[in-house]
């Protein structure tokens, strides 16, 4: 595939640095910088001789050394010379954030800019891209700047959409090991991206955005190839005949019929979300929640409308309601104060503590009804993550937790969970569904 010398880069180019904040060749440059990038950085500036510390060359071929990867942030008129220096450099790729291409009706200019980099063998991510962070490179030529690594790998025809994944990522602790935005998808698709993922050894699972696809018969031979190995969460946009509208005209991509697609794809072993916050509930239960036996589950909350809410979510994503066998349930009787429910879901009201969730779980694991827990912090509730994390070593049975409505507690608790690097649902239908998607994923 030839995706080594972009993923894996040991030196880089950015053509279109700048010392001026607010332009994106400064941005860049920084938070490739700021990301930790341990590799040789070359700033391309006619007018600078040093930028952020690191002497700035006129062009890419007054650089004395190789480069592996060359950052594009230019106008579009000085692209295609910039693609064709590249390839005499013998750079390995380019990633060019630049937009005014096909999107922009310049879909000749794009044709010329990839017959170009094709005849040299160089790769190509975008043009009119948000870019790429891999984080075992600690490469981060994108924004905003990604440092915390972890297990979901993101791939994105969007920007915006990849940025948000990892931002979300990160405020729930379990970081990314990729974000990479394609853009127009001139050469580098989300099939060789997906290929390269699956096989780095770093990643658990990939979330993939995509509007259209070049070659649908790849694309799920590329899935089927993945899925043996990783987990593939797929949100497809334009799955309306107006949203199909949208799309072309975003990137100008050709979709086509949505139920095919989604058909298609979980016959392959993906799964298929409908929603960008399925997309992250997914990967992120994936990515943070141990493998359950089977898909019965018992629902520990103190709020009771709750409860109710996440059995409605569990039966319509393939869930059940564990049911809890007569000596587990008679021993929660003797162990709980009166007022509590023992019945799945198991309600510990509003004065439910911390130790009251932890006996229950401890009670119910070696139930052989029960596959998997929901812990629903419906109350400011202190302690929980602490005794959510040990209950997770102790039991191999997964443990998903939801918490809402704690005010300061709940915020308290929400950041030693992700200091735990355990994800949290902020509500009961999200934790079951991610739960649901994981279940089938490994059906699938």
């Amino acid at each position: 595939m030839g995706l080594e010398r972009l993923f894996e880069a040991k030196s880089v180019a950015v053509v279109g640095a700048s010392a001026t904040p607010l332009k994106i060749g400064h941005t860049l440059l920084t938070n490739l910088i700021e990301g930790g990038f341990q590799g040789r950085l070359y700033p391309i500036n006619p007018k600078e001789t040093e930028i952020l510390g690191h002497r700035a060359y006129p062009s890419l071929s007054a650089v004395p050394d190789d480069i592996d990867l060359v950052v594009i942030a230019v106008p579009a008129a000085v692209v295609p010379a910039v693609v064709e220096e590249a390839v005499n450099k013998k750079a390995g790729a380019a990633i060019i954030v630049s937009g005014g291409f096909r999107e922009a009706g310049n879909a000749e200019g794009e044709r010329q800019l990839v017959q170009t980099a094709r005849a040299g063998g160089l790769r190509v991510v975008g043009p009119n891209c948000q870019g790429l962070a891999y984080l075992p490179n600690h490469l981060c030529a994108t924004w905003p700047v990604q440092k915390l690594e972890g297990s979901i790998a993101v791939v994105s025809q969007s920007g915006t959409v990849a940025a948000a994944l990892a931002d979300w990522a990160t405020e729930d602790g379990l970081g990314i090991s990729c974000m990479l935005a394609l853009g127009n998808k001139t050469d580098v698709a989300e099939t060789e991206a997906i290929d390269f993922l699956a096989g780095d050894g770093r990643t658990k699972v990939i979330a993939v955005y995509s509007e259209g696809l070049g070659d649908g018969r790849k694309f799920m031979d590329t899935l089927q190839r993945a899925t043996a190995k990783v987990p593939v969460v797929l949100l497809r946009g334009g799955r309306t005949p107006i949203g199909h509208q949208a799309a072309q005209t975003h990137t100008k991509s050709l979709a086509g019929q949505y139920e095919v697609f989604a058909s298609l794809a979980e016959a392959a072993g993906a799964t298929v979300v409908d929603s960008l916050e399925g997309l992250y509930d997914a990967a992120k239960a994936h990515a943070g929640i141990p493998p359950a036996a089977g898909n019965r589950v018992a629902i520990i909350t103190s709020s009771g409308g709750s409860g109710v809410l996440a059995t409605d979510a569990g039966v319509e994503v393939g869930l059940e309601l564990a049911h809890l066998s007569d000596a587990t349930t008679a021993a929660l009787r003797e162990k709980l104060p009166p007022r509590c429910s023992v019945r799945n879901p198991i309600d510990l009201t509003g004065d439910g503590t911390t130790e009251q969730y932890a006996e229950v779980i401890r009670t119910a694991a070696a139930d052989p009804g029960v596959d998997a827990f929901l812990a629903i912090f419906g109350d400011p509730i202190p302690g929980a993550a602490a005794a959510i994390a040990k209950l997770q070593r102790e039991y191999t049975k997964p443990i998903v937790v939801c918490f809402l409505g704690g005010g300061e507690v709940e915020a308290q608790e929400r950041r030693a969970f992700a200091e735990a690097r355990i994800p949290v649902f902020s509500s009961p239908e999200r934790a079951m569904r991610g739960l649901g998607l994981v279940a089938a994923g490994r059906r699938n």
